[in-house]
């Protein structure tokens, strides 16, 4: 695909300064742009790039004031970081936009598919499933029985998708995800043994959700494990029976709820955050990576870190008395020391 600055300009509502008609084929970081290619600059620390670059065009705010010659057309804007996102977007909803069905595939007789569905080779399409429309579902993934999915949902290749789940519009699944495998529940017995305890419930993820590759949602023991409207969660994350994920929350990598455990909204955990199980987290709480989380987070919007979680200031105040401590326990050696020599002396 090639556009000319002018058009580009044209789709972001902005201003061409330099060649209107230079063609653009693809998109590249600033500091490796060549011809063809469309960069922005949006963090001033970068600004340095924009008088060596080989791009093509770069999308600028509409304040920016070159402090020297520029050798590229810029593109002016309001915001040039949302405006090459909205490019992105567009770039990415044009190569994804697949349709028909590939064979081999096996999809249940009584499964509605229509002209804007895309269903891959080796797909399974389950008895009862219903799908909205463009919904794409790319090779090697499995929709299992009564599965509903809404429009525009995107699921990429190897994922799994249990019996009884629901599926929102405009959600997309990365590859190797799992919804609804079964949650961990196991019955101690009094022979040291366990017992499975069946997992009936189900996964229900809203609208506008992003799940990453590999990560885990586990289906409810009974009722609905819940992934509420516009929550993003990162790669490798798991999300265990009956935990709730509020409106709004985003979750980075190797982050683990436990079961039951209720997560407000707007909040945000960093990468590898511990959650225990049956506890709350308030809205718009923010936590530090690597914090175990061990206790309910009852007040809204605040910060925290640690393990176990502490208000996140008392954190990093405890961490510099943490580096303190060598410096206070050769101090401590050297006052009983002295203590000693003065009991002698007495």
């Amino acid at each position: 695909m090639q556009f000319t600055a002018e058009q580009i300009a044209k789709i972001l509502e902005g201003t061409v300064e330099g060649n209107s008609q230079v063609a653009i084929s693809e998109f590249s970081k600033i500091e490796e742009g060549k011809q063809g290619g469309l960069s922005f600059l949006s963090n001033p620390k970068y600004e340095h790039f924009i008088y060596e670059t080989h791009a093509s065009a770069v999308v600028v705010n509409e304040d920016f004031v070159p402090t020297k010659p520029t050798r590229t057309t810029l593109i002016r804007v309001k915001n040039a970081y949302s405006a090459f996102t909205k490019l992105l977007q567009l770039y990415q909803a044009l190569t994804l936009d697949k349709s028909g069905i590939e064979e081999p595939s096996f999809i249940d007789k009584d499964v509605q598919i229509n002209d804007t569905h895309y269903i891959g080779a080796f797909a399974y399409i389950g008895k009862g499933v219903k799908l909205g429309d463009n919904v794409k579902v790319y090779p090697h993934v499995y929709i299992g029985d009564n599965v509903e999915i809404g429009d525009e949902a995107m699921l990429f290749p190897g994922v799994k998708i249990y019996a009884d789940c629901k599926i929102g519009n405009r959600v997309v699944v990365h590859s190797g995800a799992v919804i609804g495998s079964d949650g961990f529940g196991f019955a101690p017995q009094e022979n040291g043994s366990y017992t499975k305890i069946p997992q009936i419930g189900n996964v229900i993820i809203e609208d506008d959700v992003e799940i990453g590759a590999n990560t885990v949602v586990d289906r409810a023991t009974m009722g609905s494990t819940v992934i509420r409207q516009g929550v993003k969660l990162d790669n490798l994350i798991q999300i265990a029976h009956n935990a709730e994920v509020g409106k709004n929350t985003v979750i980075a990598a190797q982050t683990g709820i436990s079961g039951s455990s209720k997560i407000g909204e707007n909040v945000i955990l960093g990468g590898q955050v511990g959650v225990v199980g049956h506890i709350s987290i308030a809205d718009g709480s923010q936590v530090q990576a690597q914090s175990g989380i061990n206790k309910s987070l009852k007040e809204e919007g605040k910060k925290w870190g640690g393990t176990p979680v502490m208000p996140f200031n008392s954190q990093l105040r405890s961490h510099v008395f943490y580096g303190k401590l060598p410096e206070m326990e050769k101090r401590l050696l050297e006052l009983e020391k002295k203590i000693k020599q003065l009991e002698q002396e007495d």
